[in-house]
Protein backbone atom coordinates (compact mmCIF):
# COMPACT_ATOMS: atom_id res chain seq x y z
CA UNK A 1 0.00 0.00 0.00
CA UNK A 2 1.07 3.48 -0.64
CA UNK A 3 0.79 6.94 1.70
CA UNK A 4 -1.69 8.18 -1.29
CA UNK A 5 -4.45 5.67 -0.84
CA UNK A 6 -4.13 4.02 2.35
CA UNK A 7 -3.67 5.40 5.18
CA UNK A 8 -2.26 2.86 8.66
CA UNK A 9 -3.47 3.57 11.75
CA UNK A 10 -3.21 0.37 14.43
CA UNK A 11 -6.34 -0.05 16.08
CA UNK A 12 -6.29 -0.10 19.97
CA UNK A 13 -8.91 -3.10 19.99
CA UNK A 14 -7.61 -6.46 19.54
CA UNK A 15 -9.38 -8.93 16.55
CA UNK A 16 -11.42 -11.51 17.83
CA UNK A 17 -9.61 -14.80 16.44
CA UNK A 18 -13.03 -15.79 14.62
CA UNK A 19 -12.84 -12.09 12.42
CA UNK A 20 -8.82 -12.34 12.11
CA UNK A 21 -9.70 -16.31 10.50
CA UNK A 22 -12.66 -15.70 8.05
CA UNK A 23 -11.66 -11.81 6.64
CA UNK A 24 -7.52 -13.38 6.75
CA UNK A 25 -6.37 -16.08 5.54
CA UNK A 26 -10.05 -18.02 5.03
CA UNK A 27 -11.00 -14.83 2.56
CA UNK A 28 -14.75 -15.05 2.82
CA UNK A 29 -15.07 -12.69 -0.27
CA UNK A 30 -13.70 -15.97 -2.16
CA UNK A 31 -16.63 -17.96 -1.42
CA UNK A 32 -19.47 -18.62 -3.71
CA UNK A 33 -22.04 -17.63 -1.09
CA UNK A 34 -20.66 -13.78 -1.35
CA UNK A 35 -20.01 -13.97 -4.84
CA UNK A 36 -19.23 -10.12 -6.39
CA UNK A 37 -17.04 -9.52 -3.24
CA UNK A 38 -19.60 -7.18 -1.68
CA UNK A 39 -19.54 -9.89 1.60
CA UNK A 40 -23.38 -8.92 2.59
CA UNK A 41 -26.60 -11.41 2.69
CA UNK A 42 -28.09 -9.13 -0.15
CA UNK A 43 -31.93 -7.01 -0.26
CA UNK A 44 -33.25 -9.50 -2.79
CA UNK A 45 -36.67 -7.14 -3.86
CA UNK A 46 -37.65 -7.09 -7.25
CA UNK A 47 -35.58 -10.61 -7.99
CA UNK A 48 -37.49 -13.47 -8.86
CA UNK A 49 -37.07 -16.43 -6.37
CA UNK A 50 -39.74 -18.71 -8.44
CA UNK A 51 -36.93 -20.18 -10.04
CA UNK A 52 -33.09 -21.17 -9.84
CA UNK A 53 -30.89 -17.69 -8.99
CA UNK A 54 -27.60 -16.79 -11.17
CA UNK A 55 -24.61 -15.42 -10.06
CA UNK A 56 -25.48 -12.06 -11.18
CA UNK A 57 -29.08 -12.63 -9.42
CA UNK A 58 -26.45 -12.61 -6.19
CA UNK A 59 -24.08 -9.63 -7.03
CA UNK A 60 -27.44 -7.64 -7.71
CA UNK A 61 -28.99 -8.35 -4.40
CA UNK A 62 -25.74 -7.13 -2.51
CA UNK A 63 -25.30 -4.06 -4.72
CA UNK A 64 -29.16 -3.46 -4.05
CA UNK A 65 -28.62 -3.51 0.09
CA UNK A 66 -26.00 -0.96 -0.72
CA UNK A 67 -28.08 1.26 -2.50
CA UNK A 68 -31.35 0.51 0.52
CA UNK A 69 -28.49 2.21 2.88
CA UNK A 70 -27.19 4.87 0.83
CA UNK A 71 -30.93 5.80 0.19
CA UNK A 72 -31.39 6.00 3.31
CA UNK A 73 -29.00 8.36 3.95
CA UNK A 74 -30.23 10.77 1.87
CA UNK A 75 -30.16 9.29 -1.70
CA UNK A 76 -28.63 10.26 -4.67
CA UNK A 77 -27.38 13.22 -5.87
CA UNK A 78 -24.99 15.93 -6.27
CA UNK A 79 -22.52 17.18 -3.66
CA UNK A 80 -22.97 14.79 -0.98
CA UNK A 81 -19.83 15.91 1.02
CA UNK A 82 -17.66 13.24 2.92
CA UNK A 83 -18.67 9.31 3.89
CA UNK A 84 -17.36 6.87 5.99
CA UNK A 85 -17.63 3.28 5.20
CA UNK A 86 -17.14 1.52 9.03
CA UNK A 87 -16.23 -1.89 8.15
CA UNK A 88 -15.37 -1.81 4.49
CA UNK A 89 -13.73 -4.71 3.40
CA UNK A 90 -13.05 -4.82 -0.13
CA UNK A 91 -14.35 -1.58 -0.70
CA UNK A 92 -16.93 -2.31 -3.67
CA UNK A 93 -19.68 -0.34 -1.17
CA UNK A 94 -17.41 2.56 -0.95
CA UNK A 95 -17.18 2.67 -4.75
CA UNK A 96 -20.48 2.21 -5.55
CA UNK A 97 -21.31 5.27 -2.67
CA UNK A 98 -18.79 6.99 -5.40
CA UNK A 99 -20.48 6.39 -8.70
CA UNK A 100 -23.90 6.65 -8.06
CA UNK A 101 -24.18 8.73 -4.82
CA UNK A 102 -21.86 11.73 -6.44
CA UNK A 103 -20.07 12.21 -2.81
CA UNK A 104 -17.18 14.66 -3.00
CA UNK A 105 -15.22 11.91 -0.73
CA UNK A 106 -15.27 8.61 0.51
CA UNK A 107 -13.30 6.83 3.47
CA UNK A 108 -13.42 3.52 4.14
CA UNK A 109 -12.13 1.86 7.10
CA UNK A 110 -11.64 -1.95 8.19
CA UNK A 111 -10.04 -3.67 10.78
CA UNK A 112 -8.35 -6.20 8.89
CA UNK A 113 -5.03 -5.41 7.02
CA UNK A 114 -5.67 -8.47 4.98
CA UNK A 115 -9.10 -6.61 3.49
CA UNK A 116 -7.49 -3.11 3.02
CA UNK A 117 -4.94 -4.89 0.97
CA UNK A 118 -7.53 -6.53 -1.22
CA UNK A 119 -9.35 -3.16 -1.27
CA UNK A 120 -6.35 -1.18 -2.21
CA UNK A 121 -6.23 -4.27 -5.50
CA UNK A 122 -9.79 -3.94 -6.32
CA UNK A 123 -10.09 -0.18 -6.83
CA UNK A 124 -6.71 0.47 -8.10
CA UNK A 125 -8.45 1.69 -11.28
CA UNK A 126 -10.63 4.18 -8.98
CA UNK A 127 -7.46 5.19 -6.97
CA UNK A 128 -5.69 6.15 -9.81
CA UNK A 129 -8.12 7.97 -11.58
CA UNK A 130 -9.86 9.71 -8.84
CA UNK A 131 -6.84 10.49 -6.87
CA UNK A 132 -8.20 11.88 -3.11
CA UNK A 133 -12.08 10.40 -3.95
CA UNK A 134 -11.10 7.31 -2.22
CA UNK A 135 -9.14 6.71 1.25
CA UNK A 136 -8.86 3.55 2.92
CA UNK A 137 -7.65 3.56 6.72
CA UNK A 138 -6.79 0.96 8.98
CA UNK A 139 -9.11 1.46 12.28
CA UNK A 140 -11.43 -0.45 14.73
CA UNK A 141 -15.13 0.59 14.98
CA UNK A 142 -14.92 1.37 18.74
CA UNK A 143 -11.95 3.61 18.39
CA UNK A 144 -11.59 5.20 15.01
CA UNK A 145 -8.81 7.27 13.47
CA UNK A 146 -10.43 10.90 12.62
CA UNK A 147 -11.08 14.00 13.56
CA UNK A 148 -14.79 15.07 15.42
CA UNK A 149 -17.31 16.57 12.67
CA UNK A 150 -14.83 14.64 9.65
CA UNK A 151 -17.78 13.62 8.44
CA UNK A 152 -21.54 14.25 6.92
CA UNK A 153 -22.56 10.65 6.46
CA UNK A 154 -21.44 7.15 8.17
CA UNK A 155 -22.21 3.89 7.16
CA UNK A 156 -21.96 0.34 8.11
CA UNK A 157 -23.65 -2.67 5.81
CA UNK A 158 -23.45 -6.12 7.71
CA UNK A 159 -20.56 -5.53 10.20
CA UNK A 160 -22.42 -4.73 12.96
CA UNK A 161 -22.68 -7.55 14.02
CA UNK A 162 -19.18 -8.42 14.61
CA UNK A 163 -18.77 -5.09 16.82
CA UNK A 164 -18.20 -6.52 20.78
CA UNK A 165 -18.79 -2.66 22.04
CA UNK A 166 -21.67 -0.84 20.47
CA UNK A 167 -21.70 1.93 22.99
CA UNK A 168 -18.23 2.54 21.97
CA UNK A 169 -19.22 2.58 17.89
CA UNK A 170 -22.00 4.78 18.70
CA UNK A 171 -19.98 7.44 20.78
CA UNK A 172 -17.78 7.10 17.71
CA UNK A 173 -19.92 7.57 15.22
CA UNK A 174 -21.56 10.62 16.62
CA UNK A 175 -17.90 12.29 17.59
CA UNK A 176 -17.02 11.89 13.64
CA UNK A 177 -20.18 13.16 12.26
CA UNK A 178 -20.96 16.93 11.67
CA UNK A 179 -23.66 18.41 13.41
CA UNK A 180 -26.42 17.10 11.44
CA UNK A 181 -24.90 15.00 9.52
CA UNK A 182 -26.71 11.29 9.04
CA UNK A 183 -25.81 7.67 9.72
CA UNK A 184 -27.36 4.73 8.62
CA UNK A 185 -26.26 0.48 9.81
CA UNK A 186 -27.42 -2.60 8.32
CA UNK A 187 -26.73 -5.37 9.94
CA UNK A 188 -28.39 -8.81 11.98
CA UNK A 189 -29.84 -8.61 15.61
CA UNK A 190 -31.74 -10.36 18.09
CA UNK A 191 -35.65 -8.88 18.01
CA UNK A 192 -36.24 -6.82 21.06
CA UNK A 193 -34.62 -4.71 23.44
CA UNK A 194 -33.29 -6.80 26.25
CA UNK A 195 -30.32 -9.07 25.78
CA UNK A 196 -31.96 -12.64 25.57
CA UNK A 197 -29.60 -15.65 26.85
CA UNK A 198 -31.60 -18.09 25.36
CA UNK A 199 -31.66 -16.64 21.44
CA UNK A 200 -28.26 -17.03 22.09
CA UNK A 201 -27.81 -19.95 23.05
CA UNK A 202 -30.15 -21.11 20.00
CA UNK A 203 -28.35 -19.45 17.48
CA UNK A 204 -25.12 -20.67 18.65
CA UNK A 205 -26.47 -24.13 18.57
CA UNK A 206 -28.02 -23.46 15.14
CA UNK A 207 -25.28 -21.30 13.62
CA UNK A 208 -21.59 -21.74 13.82
CA UNK A 209 -20.51 -17.86 12.99
CA UNK A 210 -22.50 -17.10 16.19
CA UNK A 211 -20.86 -20.37 17.66
CA UNK A 212 -17.56 -19.79 16.58
CA UNK A 213 -17.75 -16.11 17.85
CA UNK A 214 -17.51 -14.70 14.80
CA UNK A 215 -21.10 -13.12 14.94
CA UNK A 216 -22.51 -11.56 18.53
CA UNK A 217 -26.20 -12.06 19.38
CA UNK A 218 -27.04 -8.68 20.08
CA UNK A 219 -30.43 -7.53 20.61
CA UNK A 220 -31.36 -4.62 18.89
CA UNK A 221 -32.13 -2.56 21.30
CA UNK A 222 -28.32 -2.73 22.51
CA UNK A 223 -27.79 -1.17 19.42
CA UNK A 224 -30.77 2.24 19.57
CA UNK A 225 -30.10 2.62 22.86
CA UNK A 226 -26.18 3.08 22.13
CA UNK A 227 -27.16 5.61 19.40
CA UNK A 228 -29.65 7.45 21.85
CA UNK A 229 -27.52 7.63 24.56
CA UNK A 230 -24.68 9.18 22.75
CA UNK A 231 -26.98 11.75 21.73
CA UNK A 232 -28.14 10.78 17.95
CA UNK A 233 -31.16 11.93 17.48
CA UNK A 234 -34.23 10.43 15.27
CA UNK A 235 -33.09 6.69 15.67
CA UNK A 236 -35.41 4.45 14.03
CA UNK A 237 -35.03 0.40 13.14
CA UNK A 238 -36.48 -1.07 10.12
CA UNK A 239 -36.81 -4.48 9.84
CA UNK A 240 -36.06 -5.61 6.36
CA UNK A 241 -35.32 -9.17 7.22
CA UNK A 242 -38.40 -10.15 4.34
CA UNK A 243 -36.27 -8.39 2.19
CA UNK A 244 -33.18 -10.45 3.16
CA UNK A 245 -33.73 -13.70 4.41
CA UNK A 246 -36.13 -16.02 1.75
CA UNK A 247 -33.87 -14.66 -0.91
CA UNK A 248 -30.03 -15.73 0.67
CA UNK A 249 -32.02 -19.21 1.51
CA UNK A 250 -33.15 -19.54 -1.71
CA UNK A 251 -29.89 -18.53 -3.17
CA UNK A 252 -27.94 -20.79 -0.79
CA UNK A 253 -29.94 -23.93 -1.71
CA UNK A 254 -28.86 -23.56 -5.50
CA UNK A 255 -25.40 -24.22 -3.92
CA UNK A 256 -23.29 -27.11 -3.12
CA UNK A 257 -22.28 -25.41 0.41
CA UNK A 258 -20.88 -28.46 1.62
CA UNK A 259 -22.55 -27.66 5.26
CA UNK A 260 -25.97 -26.92 6.13
CA UNK A 261 -25.93 -24.65 9.20
CA UNK A 262 -26.32 -21.63 6.80
CA UNK A 263 -29.47 -22.72 5.79
CA UNK A 264 -30.53 -21.66 9.49
CA UNK A 265 -30.60 -18.16 8.95
CA UNK A 266 -34.08 -18.22 7.04
CA UNK A 267 -35.31 -20.37 10.11
CA UNK A 268 -34.34 -18.50 12.90
CA UNK A 269 -35.60 -15.24 11.12
CA UNK A 270 -38.98 -17.45 11.41
CA UNK A 271 -38.76 -18.52 15.10
CA UNK A 272 -38.37 -14.84 16.06
CA UNK A 273 -34.50 -15.17 16.98
CA UNK A 274 -32.81 -13.37 14.51
CA UNK A 275 -33.94 -10.36 12.22
CA UNK A 276 -32.17 -7.50 9.92
CA UNK A 277 -32.56 -4.28 10.21
CA UNK A 278 -31.99 -0.73 9.03
CA UNK A 279 -30.92 1.67 11.62
CA UNK A 280 -31.23 5.15 10.79
CA UNK A 281 -29.98 8.47 13.16
CA UNK A 282 -28.62 11.95 12.88
CA UNK A 283 -26.35 14.18 14.68
CA UNK A 284 -27.89 17.35 16.55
Amino acid sequence: MTADDTEQARPEEAVPPAVRAVYGPEDLSSVPAFRGGFINFGCWDGISLDGPLTAGDRVRSERQLYRRVLDALDGAGEGRGRALEVGCGLGLGCALALEEYAYDAVTGMDIHPDQLERARRANAALLTSAPGRLRLVRGAAERMPFGDGEFDRVYSVEAAQHFRDLDAFAAECARVLRPGGRLAVASFFVPGEEERPEAADELAARLDSFASGLDAARPLGALTGAFAAAGLADVRPESIGASVWPGLDHYLAGLDLGVTWPRAFLTSYRDGLLDYYLVTAAAP
